[in-house]
């Protein structure tokens, strides 16, 4: 059993693991965009043979609320921004502080993979707006620029797909023969139209290897403010795949 340490230190370099955080963080640092309360349970079924898992864009690890119905595993989140991981609001067993293209991981350590990249909409806007307007971008909520390497930060386009296929390569590399992987992915609205996001994640990761074993799509609320408040995408996908398959 990890034992938590009341006077971590936590270093400026990549990758440091640890087992729930203490540090105080500002009460203003929020995350714009955690898990959906009803994705919760369904992730906890999906996960239930797992041993342990691995969500490689932790935020605040609100994943380990998969405890709470009836998974029996060690919940293990990477961040690479760490006031987030910091806030502490969630029972994560180990927390690691880094790039999700350079984990710090062994080889096949997992049984599953469960996560949600960024999307590449509009809460990637990173200028520091000055005016009255509400906004939600991961900028704002974590109160300062973000990593370079941080896909929070990253529009959609090249960038911002070349990065992800270097993070899930890396989670294929941790994610054991066999092992689950749980996308929660959703497209958006740009100039109008629909940006195909959840197809480009799902073929991104049958072109690694993966076999598709399920697509669920649940109808979410959505910001009712914005450039498209009037034209959201209504729902969300989760996306399951087996490695090796």
């Amino acid at each position: 059993m990890i034992e938590r340490d009341t006077k971590l230190q936590i270093t400026d370099e990549p990758a440091i693991a640890y087992s729930t955080c203490y540090t105080p963080v500002p009460s203003s640092v929020k995350h714009p965009a955690t898990y959906t309360e009803s994705f919760i349970p369904i992730f906890a079924e999906l996960l239930a043979d797992c041993s342990n898992v691995l969500d490689p864009f932790g935020g605040v690890g609100k994943l380990a609320l998969i405890k709470e119905y009836g998974f029996k595993g060690k919940v293990v989140c990477n961040e690479l921004e760490r006031e987030w991981a910091e806030i502490g609001k969630y029972n994560v067993d180990e927390w690691s502080i880094g790039d999700a293209a350079n984990l710090r991981f062994a080889n096949c350590e997992f049984d599953a993979i469960c996560t949600s990249p960024t999307y590449g909409n509009r809460m990637a806007d990173h200028h520091n707006a000055k005016d009255a307007s509400k906004r939600i971008t991961y900028r704002h909520c974590l109160g300062r620029p973000l990593d370079e390497q941080n896909t929070g930060k990253m529009q959609w386009g090249e960038k911002y797909r070349q990065k992800h296929i270097e993070i899930y390569r890396e989670c294929l590399r941790v994610l054991k023969p066999n092992g689950l992987m749980i996308v929660n992915v959703s497209d958006h609205i740009r100039k109008g139209q629909v940006v195909a996001v959840v197809d480009w994640h799902k073929q991104a990761l049958i072109d690694l290897g993966m076999k598709l074993i399920d697509e669920i799509k649940i109808e979410t609320p959505r910001m009712g403010f914005g450039q498209n408040a009037k034209s959201r995408v209504q729902h969300e996908c989760i996306l399951v795949f087996r490695h090796g398959v």
